[in-house]
């Protein structure tokens, strides 16, 4: 031969020159935790469309926070169920909530942790859609005045973040403009920038009870055929103040957390959401896969996209995991 024989193989000859040459490292400290609160006390029920996941008492929200935290996540997304729902969904904004009184006892208890609060009406509505309805259509407008009071509230329990995930156009600058009259100057905005209608949402909706009682969420959540479309989208929220980018689904819109990444000097987050949970979860159930490696494979491949931080219902598993391959 005239040329050098090169062998790529020669840096995956062993396990300590693969992880010498490892371009990609995933940790704890890229995960959030996503937490369902309820109204009630020592309540621990799960969700059946989501194994291992459960519903939370506040009381308990603080122990699986806890838990969390010792194994080096970082932060919780609360999302909660009310005592009560109508049409303009105002328990989203009440003190008296099951987020709002989670995020004062898990600040209480673990004043390091980060609480992330996600704002929807989704959740709070009698008719399950994400903002003021008039008639069959979501009222972007008159919506936005509600959203910035729920930021306000969870903002006013403790939260150090707020994840608006409605996909109301000028959502972020509504949130943005209450926090900082309020004097909540220091509290983040973690926009879902870039959250498309997708089939990946069922067992969300099981579990937050959040499904529309008509319609779907087509006219305000993104077309998934749409690429160019998720960039506007996210230079948007940019311009109204976004600290963070998010994209959702994750697995299957890894091509948009790359461009998302590309384009934007933001951090970019990425919602490993419950549809793909509960696939892993019904296959590890089959004995289909081997639920440890596909998982954490799952995960590096959104790390390795350009995700900076994963909000995933994996995250205290994987976490163990990468703590006994440490």
């Amino acid at each position: 031969m005239t040329m050098p024989f090169i062998r790529p193989r020669r840096l995956r000859v062993s396990a300590g020159i693969r992880k010498l040459v490892r371009e990609t490292e995933l940790q704890a400290g890229d995960f959030v935790y996503p937490l369902f609160v309820v109204p009630g006390d020592n309540l621990e029920e799960e969700i059946g469309s989501m194994p291992g996941v459960c519903h939370y008492s506040p009381d308990k929200a603080v122990v699986v926070a806890r838990e969390a935290y010792e194994l080096g996540i970082p932060a919780v997304l609360v999302f909660g169920l009310p005592a009560y729902k109508d049409e303009q969904g105002s328990s989203a904004w009440d003190d008296a909530s099951p987020v709002q009184e989670a995020v004062r006892r898990i600040k209480a208890a673990l004043p390091e942790l980060t609480v992330i609060t996600d704002v929807c009406l989704c959740q709070y509505t009698s008719h399950g859609h994400c903002g003021h309805l008039v008639g069959q259509t979501v009222d972007n407008d008159s919506t936005l005045e509600l959203l910035a009071k729920t930021a306000v509230s969870h903002a006013r329990a403790g939260a150090d973040m707020v994840a608006p995930s409605d996909m109301m156009d000028g959502r972020v600058l509504a949130i943005r403009q209450a926090l900082d009259q309020q004097g909540y100057t220091d509290v983040s905005i973690m926009s879902y920038a870039v959250k498309y209608a997708s089939a990946f949402y069922g067992p969300f909706r099981d579990a937050a009870d959040s499904a529309p009682q008509t319609g779907d969420r087509k006219s305000y959540q993104m077309d998934p055929a749409n690429a160019r479309e998720a960039l506007r989208e996210a230079a948007l929220d940019v311009e109204e103040g976004a600290d963070i980018l998010m994209v959702k689904p994750a697995l299957v819109y890894l091509d948009i957390v790359r461009q998302v990444k590309d384009n934007f000097d933001l951090p970019v987050a990425a919602y490993n959401v419950s549809g793909e949970y509960a696939m892993v979860k019904a296959a590890t159930a089959n004995g289909w896969v081997d639920e440890r490696r596909i998982v954490l494979e799952t995960l590096l491949s959104m790390k390795r996209s350009g995700a900076d931080i994963i909000i995933t219902y994996h995250a205290l598993d994987a976490a163990r995991w990468l703590r006994e391959e440490a």
